[in-house]
């Protein structure tokens, strides 16, 4: 469905030219991520990365929890198996509801590492595919309900786990572009930097419409699904440049740096009707969902982050004020 956008706008024209064809420009863009919460407490996680059992070997490989109950736990997977699981007595201990007690199962066989599911009522899954039992391959991502584990294969096995311990601090791992604290960092940095140079930046405030029925008709494995497709369109349009994060449950921001107001729209307009266009697994169904944007760009009175993301908030409520699936300016 088109939508217009919700008034004309007086802009002057893109400072540089914008690609057509749905993207905002070619080059490539950084995987990014963030954390399930505007909350994001490093310190809580990295005190959370000392916690499950440390059978520590010099060629053993791991899984980390990277998203959800239980956060930055580790296991070594050593001789014996090493079972994942709500009970007490699994060797990784994750309680919380969406996991079975015995959920699965993953041992070594000589180099390679075998995963079982162990009949979990919430099937586990590989890289979001159900399994019943399969190899495992270094980096592949273990959905348990509503927990990911990630796989760590045993070469360099320490330096790879304190990288995870880095993308735990930035990153979001269920959608896999910037958290809200490491966004609002950067974001500081790139307005001192547009100040300094006199260069545009401009701000986008995404925000999906409609979720929260979609959580409480489907559940939050399907809201996560959703969110993760929603974060794979946004960096699919995004320039290596721009700055891709999620900073609240359904909400996620781009800052666009050396575009102005305008060059900033038609890339807002362009992933818009991308969503609109794109099929989403449902209950066993492709439905279809929109997405709200609210832009602001640098002024005189918005010299700070907080001014500017709060004008990009005014624009996004007035989308959705105005019905929703659309475009918003704050001039």
């Amino acid at each position: 469905m088109m939508a217009r956008p919700c008034r004309a706008v007086d802009v002057r024209p893109a400072s540089r030219p914008v690609p057509g064809l749905g993207l905002h420009s070619s080059g490539d863009f950084r995987p990014q991520q963030m954390s399930t919460s505007d909350a994001d407490p490093i310190t809580t996680q990295l005190t959370l990365l000392s916690g499950g059992p440390r059978r520590s070997g010099p060629r053993s490989a791991c899984v980390v929890v990277i998203h959800g109950e239980g956060l930055g736990k580790r296991a070594d997977i050593e001789e014996a198996p090493v079972t994942v699981g709500r009970s007490q007595e699994a060797d990784l201990h994750i309680p919380h509801k969406s996991v079975s007690r015995q959920h699965c199962e993953i041992r070594r066989e000589g180099d390679a590492y075998r995963l079982r599911d162990l009949g979990a009522t919430n099937r586990t899954r590989v890289n979001d595919l159900p399994v019943t039992e399969t190899l495992l391959a270094d980096g592949d991502h273990i959905t348990l309900g509503e927990t990911i584990l990630k796989f760590i294969s045993h070469a360099s096995v320490e330096a790879r786990y304190h990288e995870e311990v880095y993308q735990l601090a930035t990153h979001d791992a269920l959608t896999e572009i910037y958290n809200r604290r490491h966004f609002v960092e950067l974001v500081d940095k790139e307005i001192a930097r547009a100040l300094r140079h006199g260069r545009p930046l401009v701000m986008c405030i995404i925000d999906v419409d409609l979720f929260k029925p979609v959580n409480d008709q489907f559940g939050h494995i399907a809201g996560d699904g959703v969110l993760r497709q929603m974060a794979g369109l946004v960096r699919a349009f995004v320039r290596g440049e721009d700055i891709a994060a999620r900073i609240g449950g359904e909400e996620f921001a781009v800052l666009l740096p050396e575009s102005d107001l305008e060059a900033a729209h038609a890339f807002a307009e362009r992933l818009r009707e991308a969503v609109a266009a794109t099929p989403f697994e449902l209950g066993g169904e492709s439905r279809h969902l929109t997405i709200s944007i609210g832009i602001a760009g640098l002024a005189d009175n918005r010299r700070e982050r907080s001014a500017l993301m709060q004008a990009a908030d005014a624009a996004l409520y007035r989308a959705k004020d105005e019905g929703r699936n659309r475009v918003c300016v704050e001039p």
